[in-house]
């Protein structure tokens, strides 16, 4: 079993409270993974004042000269690949393929933010006088809070750590205590690609203790968040009090489309990967699927088939395609989901239950699971499982679908199956939702892009990734300057 710290000044911190908690294998919970301090006020605190002790200096320094320590890190990460991605897998439980998929998306998300520093600045503007100058500069904002869920431990604080780095801000992260392994492990990268100490640093430990004080803290000028909306909500009015800069990532319900002309299969294979990929425990998960009634027959025949036919096991299991629930708590989460919709008149098509077959009976894991005759009142239409559940929704017309997909209080992620480029359009033009797909799965991000959502999905302020994500992490000055005299 691995034990860890918190990173605070550049090295390892032991809680002072002595307390501690341990990680378990999701796929073989006999498994103990690492052992972590349980944080407290204080520590938060110290975090805090690491990285305001830090800020002068790092924000001082060219953004090229902090875009070679992301460069660096860029590298080392690549070279540990392997191991890192195992260690994923053990501790959050996606499958090897998806978790070195993970770990190569940080490695290129801190390498295009090393590019990008190249390019950061601000602009000239035409003066209306002569001999006058007018131009902006971009400059960091203080002390960053980060706080980041277990289900992409390393991709999502490297989406949000290395702008808010490369800004020539300074970090204090609380990662989600299910799988802080890989926030860990930054931070040592990180280090030895030689970020100053203070710069970075993670505090572990329940929301309320560390994530509360980084919400309230007045020398925490920022935030940015990835969770529940229940939570993101209460965090929002916390940093909304003191008027600080918020960014909140706060999931969806993510429709797909398969309209009359579709590839059904083509279709199935789509909502298969982005229902079932990743045990459904993505954020842009497709969770339902709206088909028009005269191929749902058909379209659902396929997609039952494609569910029974993945192989559901440990991820470090040779040819498996879906891993377990991250944690009991998931699990029985995805069956009451199920449950409650057989008793508002769904039907479930196939999977449903927990897997107890031999060892997988250590873990938390269940069939790929599809929910048939659901209407777009019941829950399972409407609210967020995050699991391998995915419920099926017949409407009679390419407008009602859209009516339907539109009809729900989030707005993250949205795809469509057809070979109409009119429809395709419109569904472009009309979609409540931040990201739009066209013939591809509704999860999956290019990290040059921007990234976020409408409604309850997010504040809708700032982007995530790509190069406009810089803009959360920094303000614009505009300067005069007249020499006329």
């Amino acid at each position: 079993m691995l034990t860890y710290s918190n990173w605070i000044q550049g090295a390892a911190a032991p809680s002072p409270s002595g307390k501690t908690f341990e990680t378990r294998n999701p796929a073989d919970n006999r498994e103990a993974v690492a052992s972590y301090p349980l944080s407290e006020r204080g520590d938060a605190e110290n975090a805090i004042a690491s990285a305001a002790a830090a800020f002068p200096a790092w924000a001082g320094q060219t953004s090229v000269a902090r875009g070679r320590v992301l460069s660096k890190a860029s590298t080392l990460l690549e070279a540990r690949k392997a191991q890192l991605a195992e260690l994923l897998t053990r501790e959050e439980g996606k499958t090897l393929a998806e978790a070195t998929g993970e770990v190569q998306r940080a490695v290129d998300i801190f390498r295009f933010f090393g590019g990008l520093s190249y390019t950061l600045g601000g602009q000239t503007i035409p003066h209306d006088l002569p001999q006058n100058l007018l131009y902006t500069r971009r400059e960091p904002l203080g002390v960053v809070g980060l706080i980041t869920p277990w289900n992409f431990p390393i991709a999502i604080p490297a989406w949000k750590l290395a702008p808010a780095l490369v800004c020539g801000n300074t970090v204090a992260l609380k990662p989600a205590s299910q799988a802080p392994a890989m926030a860990c492990e930054l931070a040592r990268i990180l280090t030895e690609a030689g970020l100053p100490p203070g710069v970075f640093n993670v505090v572990i430990g329940e929301g309320r203790a560390v994530g509360g004080v980084l919400a309230t803290d007045p020398r925490v000028v920022a935030m940015s968040f990835t969770g529940s909306h229940s939570v993101g909500h209460g965090v929002y009015q916390q940093l909304a009090q003191r008027m600080a800069r918020a960014q909140m990532e706060m999931g969806g319900k993510n429709p797909t489309l398969v309209l009359a002309d579709a590839d059904l299969d083509l279709a199935a294979s789509l909502v298969s990967r982005a229902g079932f990929g990743l045990t459904g425990q993505a954020c842009t998960a497709t969770s339902r699927v709206i088909v028009e009634r005269s191929v749902l027959a058909v379209f659902t025949e396929k997609l039952i088939a494609k569910a029974q036919a993945l192989k559901v096991g440990p991820g470090l299991q040779a040819g498996v395609e879906m891993g377990p629930a991250v944690n009991a708590q998931e699990l029985q989460g995805n069956l009451d989901h199920i449950e409650g919709a057989v008793r508002e008149g769904a039907k479930l098509l196939t999977g449903g239950q927990r897997i107890t077959d031999g060892d997988l009976r250590h873990g938390f894991f269940m069939q790929p699971s599809v929910m048939g005759n659901v209407t777009p009142e019941m829950k399972i239409a409407r609210e967020e499982v995050f699991g391998p559940v995915v419920a099926v929704i017949a409407v009679d017309s390419f407008d009602e679908a859209l009516r339907v997909a539109n009809d729900v209080n989030v707005g993250l992620s949205a795809s469509v199956v057809t070979r109409d480029f009119r429809k395709a359009l419109l569904y472009a033009e009309r979609i409540q939702a931040g990201v739009v797909k066209v013939n591809q799965i509704s999860t999956g991000l290019a990290l040059q892009a921007p990234f976020g959502g409408v409604k309850q999905s997010s504040t809708d302020s700032f982007k995530e990734q790509g190069a406009g994500a810089v803009e959360f992490y920094s303000k614009l000055k505009t300067i005069y300057l007249d020499y006329s005299v």
